[in-house]
């Protein structure tokens, strides 16, 4: 399966592309699309738009995976986010693509095996499951791949408790 994953923010949003059995994780592509912040929230929203559209067109993954939003300190901060991941479901929505999302935790969890890993702990084990010689310097696209990640793991135990 190719699964494509997303790490929405409206100054930087990672993505990350893998081929998965399940077991074995190979990056395909990762990245990170940049937008100004002089620029207005509208602009910054159809640049990254534009970006995913091309990402899924070039890569035609299976699946795509986003975070769930989350509540930050800041309100208005929460809200672009959410504008940001609006764009982006509609985008795989566009695309047909098969959409699913996971909390950080769940995240974390599948990658790292603790809920309240840190940042560079991500980033140590994506390097490592895709046997990396050593870790991105995006986290934003190490975070999309870790997203990729745990959508591959889950959709295999999902089959598994489905076969048996």
């Amino acid at each position: 399966m190719r699964v494509l994953g997303i790490d929405c923010g409206t100054e930087r949003t990672g993505y990350g592309v893998i081929d998965s059995d399940g077991r074995l994780h190979k990056l395909v592509v990762a990245g990170c699309i940049r937008s100004s912040t002089r620029d207005p929230l509208e602009k910054r929203i159809l640049n990254i738009a534009t970006e995913l559209r091309a990402i899924l067109a070039e890569y035609r993954p299976d699946f795509a995976s986003v975070e769930e939003v989350f509540l930050a300190v800041n309100p208005r901060s929460s809200l672009k986010l959410a504008h940001v991941r609006g764009a982006a479901l509609l985008v795989i929505a566009e695309a047909g693509v098969v959409f699913s999302e996971f909390s950080a935790l769940e995240v974390k969890m599948a990658v790292v095996g603790y809920g309240r890993a840190e940042k560079s702990q991500v980033q140590q084990m994506v390097a490592s499951i895709l046997r990396l010689p050593e870790p991105l310097k995006s986290e934003d696209a190490s975070d999309a791949l870790a997203i990729a990640i745990c959508h591959a793991t889950n959709q295999t135990m999902k089959a598994f408790r489905e076969a048996v």
